[in-house]
């Protein structure tokens, strides 16, 4: 479906306009877009309506002028129109007998429309149109940096320049009121055109710009909504959810305005809900109210007591009130669970769905316990884990011959430790080495006139 400024003037195949293959349904056209269904009809009114609507810059900003009966505009045609400082070009968007139920909506009058359309649009219009849109991002670069160099806490959102580009609005975001009076000066010495500078909210602003939702779609803000309703935690906790400042926030910073669609629907279903059903009692202990599922009407309890912990007990909402009000009268019942009604349980067993499965079952091979390869130090290890295999030696050691058996026999080892005794009872005293040789003490490797060692045995 498509709107009547995509088809004016073409053929079926190929749109006009914005360019979006008749893709209006999905918000393409341009933001705030509206559809006029009447245009697209072959109905001619007998007393046509004189004022239709005109947006700017893609659905950016409205407005209601007069359409003379000299020029006959329709919707869809690029117009020029009346402004406070020169002329602007815009697209009509609407016209007929729905502009009077547009204005009716934004309360707007007939009294307040003072401008109206000067010519339709030609082609020296739509190229000077193109020019401005193209100076506003250099333009919105440069303004942000003046207002840094100033001092001035604020940003610079948008800048529109008007269609003959005598004119440009500015669009800034701060958090109280600015005092930009020397600004506006440096503003028409830098960009010589007339400066307005309007402010706006930060939901504005994310409108202004568009963008993407966490649910994939278009943001609300730049397609059709057009009232910002405050939004407050207190939506979140009506609907159950977490109080996640990352997760509930949009793109503007704040709460998402999608909260409140579902506000009623949920307000209206709690409102059957039993009140201070936060605890109930009952002669296995005290319940505590873990969750509550609005649309089916059931309340999930769990017991404060350690041996019951980790027990949820479902509830329907006649079963809470019925305990609650024993519980006014200072009786209680045995067990919770035991009030349990059957359509609960079943729902919450899961169900057994009988599909069956489409892969094969393979019957895995048994996996062998592995082996641990940590080899100890000790003999025992040294002779279990050779193997008859020859071992790696340190380095700077040569390779020991064995035996078969990977480990030499028991009388070798003695006899070496015997001759190994005996060389060292052979060896006189002074040149034995004892324990104490590999280290050295401080000041008696020195030799000088004033300190010379003794190599005497000092028993001697």
């Amino acid at each position: 479906m498509s709107c009547k400024g995509c088809t004016i003037g073409n053929s079926k195949d190929h749109s006009g306009g914005c360019g979006s293959s008749c893709g209006c349904s999905t918000g393409g056209c341009n933001k705030m877009n509206t559809y006029d269904w009447l245009a697209g009809q072959n109905i001619t009114d007998f007393e046509d309506y004189g004022i239709v609507e005109v947006t700017f810059k893609q659905g950016t900003r409205k407005g209601f002028y007069f359409n003379p009966k000299s020029i006959s505009a329709l919707t869809g045609d690029h117009v020029v129109v009346e402004s406070s400082a020169g002329y602007d070009l815009g697209v009509i968007s609407l016209s007929g007998d729905l502009v009077r139920l547009q204005m009716k909506k934004k309360n707007v009058k007939e009294e307040s429309v003072i401008h109206s359309i000067l010519r339709v649009a030609n082609e020296r219009d739509l190229d000077k149109l193109e020019e401005a849109r193209a100076m506003e991002k250099d333009t919105m670069i440069r303004s942000r940096a003046i207002a840094r160099t100033l001092g001035i806490d604020m940003k610079i959102g948008d800048v529109e320049y008007q269609g003959d580009k005598r004119k440009a609005t500015f669009y800034y975001i701060a958090d109280g009121r600015v005092d930009f009076r020397e600004l506006i000066r440096h503003y028409a010495k830098e960009f010589k055109v007339k400066i307005e500078m309007r402010q706006i909210g930060s939901r504005q602003e994310s409108a202004l710009i568009g963008g993407l939702g966490s649910c994939g779609r278009e943001l609300c803000c730049s397609t059709w909504l057009s009232s910002f309703k405050s939004v407050s935690t207190a939506a979140a906790r009506y609907q159950n959810l977490a109080i996640n400042q990352a997760k509930l926030s949009g793109q503007c910073g704040r709460l998402k305005c999608c909260l409140n669609f579902e506000l009623d629907a949920y307000k209206e279903a709690l409102s059957h809900f039993p009140s201070n059903a936060d605890k109930l009692y009952s002669e296995n202990g005290e319940a505590h109210l873990m969750k509550t599922d609005v649309f089916k009407g059931i309340m999930f309890y769990m017991y404060s007591k350690k041996n019951e912990r980790g027990k949820v007990i479902a509830l329907d909402i006649e079963k809470v009130a019925e305990i609650k009000e024993m519980n006014q009268n200072n009786k209680r019942p045995f067990d919770l669970s035991s009030m349990q009604s059957e359509a609960i349980i079943v729902a919450s067993e899961p169900d057994d769905v009988g599909f069956e499965s489409v892969n094969d079952v393979i019957d895995l091979p048994i996996e062998k316990p592995r082996r641990n390869k940590k080899r100890g130090r000790g003999p025992r290890n040294k002779r279990r884990n050779s193997g008859g295999k020859q071992q790696n030696q340190p380095s700077g050691k040569p390779n020991q011959q064995k035996d078969n058996k990977g480990a030499a026999p028991k009388g070798e080892e003695k006899a070496k430790e015997q001759n190994k005794q005996a060389s060292n009872a052979a060896k006189p005293k002074d040149k034995q080495k004892s324990k104490f040789s590999g280290f050295k003490r401080k000041g008696r490797n020195k030799r000088g006139p004033n300190n010379k060692t003794n190599s005497q045995d000092p028993k001697q």
